[in-house]
């Protein structure tokens, strides 16, 4: 997975789903260039989002169509936060394709924008599509992330993911080189709900 840092604490934002975000004409139309606004932004101040350079509006426009298709599907879900009617962040996750693993799928972005990191926006968005996916009968949610990103992961192991492995030197970004970690959240144990989940050291 690909995220920029994400907030800890502050007001609850309007987290919509495919569904109620589609249902919204106006929220619909825009949602793709918003996303790209809030992409672009990340990535040019240095975010760990997977691009190198900001990503073009087509690519980000064909991105979020494929999404919506999948979470339509049944195979991904979609949270956008909303500040009133402005995007404030995103992230969803995709099963994964081959069939052995359709039962598992991966959180595979998540992304707030500049102006409300440190408002909970990242919490609320990851701990929504953790119960995304628990709903959607998903067995094991895995992620990955860069290293260095250590905010975003300490949010993962406060909502129970756990650190399963990692490549070293495997991101290659500005010259520098970072470990790419990735984690996992088991459901199929029946665990606690991500908000109850206990802080994972």
């Amino acid at each position: 997975m690909n995220a920029a840092t994400p907030g800890e604490a502050g007001p609850e934002p309007d987290l919509l789903d495919a569904i109620r975000l589609t249902a919204d004409p106006e929220l619909a139309a825009g949602f793709a260039a918003a996303a790209h606004r809030i992409l672009a932004d990340l990535v040019r101040g240095g975010a760990p989002l997977g691009w190198t350079d900001p990503p073009p509006a087509d690519e980000v426009a064909e991105l979020v169509d494929r999404v919506l298709r999948a979470a339509r599907d049944g195979d991904g879900a979609l949270r956008a936060a909303y500040a009133g009617r402005r995007l404030v962040g995103l992230g969803y996750w995709l099963r994964y394709a081959r069939p052995t693993s359709r039962q598992h799928a991966d959180l595979e972005k998540l992304a707030v924008a500049s102006e409300a990191h440190g408002r909970g926006v990242g919490r609320s968005l990851t701990r929504a599509l953790v119960e995304d996916a628990r709903d959607a009968g998903v067995g094991v949610l895995t992620l990955d992330a860069r290293a260095d990103n250590t905010r975003a992961l300490d949010l993962y192991r406060s909502l129970g993911f756990r650190e399963y492995g990692r490549l070293p030197d495997f991101v290659a970004m500005g010259g520098r080189h970072y470990d790419k970690v990735f984690y996992m959240l088991d459901f199929r144990g029946d665990g606690p709900r991500a908000e109850e989940a206990p802080h994972l050291p």
